[in-house]
């Protein structure tokens, strides 16, 4: 299982407060519009090493994905990666409106901030390319982490931008865990063992049909 740490991201965190966001709330027609001033509310410090952790952490699903789709050019991976390139620019979108540090900015592939998330990488990248099967197995590994890393940074946020973004990324991640259990499946014609959640969750994610996920936020 993946591990937030505290010591390999360095943030960069931009309390300060800066020019409120102007939202308009339509009243009456006989009335004029008037602009209600929304103040910014700077992340909590746990919100800003949550955001930059899951940066990484996407950037972790697709570059793994990308490599994976080369070596064996077997579904669902290229599909996968490009969803995660998604779920990387939703993050982006939130570090930049709270003007915190990129932590994947100028990393090439396969390159991350977060020294555990690199020797990760490496040990999970290698046991991909033993097989097809083993490649599989590693998606679902993958994705199961993410649901358990998206359940804890949604639990110690109230930022409704935050959740939601973090509920679309969940979204996301339970259909990527149902395709590569498909194809698990496909291959074996044995159901998918949990690897990192209980087994019971899982089953319930697969016996659930596919989602319909909207954009983060």
């Amino acid at each position: 299982m993946f591990t937030k740490s505290l010591l390999s991201i360095t943030l960069a965190v931009a309390f300060a407060l800066g020019t409120p966001f102007l939202a308009t709330a339509a009243g009456p027609a006989s009335r004029p519009r008037v602009p209600v001033v929304v103040p910014y509310v700077a992340p909590t410090a746990e919100e800003a090493i949550d955001l930059a952790y899951m940066r990484e952490e996407e950037k972790f699903s697709r570059d793994l994905y990308l490599r994976l789709a080369e070596a064996w050019d077997a579904a669902p991976f290229d599909f996968v990666a490009n969803a995660e390139q998604s779920h990387m620019d939703a993050v982006l979108r939130l570090l930049r409106k709270y003007r915190l540090v990129d932590p994947a900015a100028g990393n090439l592939v396969g390159e991350f901030t977060d020294p555990e998330l690199q020797a990760l990488y490496t040990a999970l990248l290698q046991r991909g390319l033993s097989s097809p099967l083993e490649a599989l197995k590693v998606g679902g590994l993958v994705e199961e982490v993410d649901l358990l890393d998206l359940e804890i940074s949604a639990a110690r946020t109230v930022k409704a931008d935050m959740l939601a973004m973090y509920a679309n990324l969940a979204c996301g991640s339970r259909n990527h865990l149902r395709a590569f259990a498909a194809s698990i499946r496909a291959v074996t014609g044995q159901a998918y063992v949990a690897q990192s959640m209980s087994q019971a969750t899982v089953d319930a994610i697969l016996a659930q049909s596919w989602e319909r996920c909207g954009r983060a936020w």
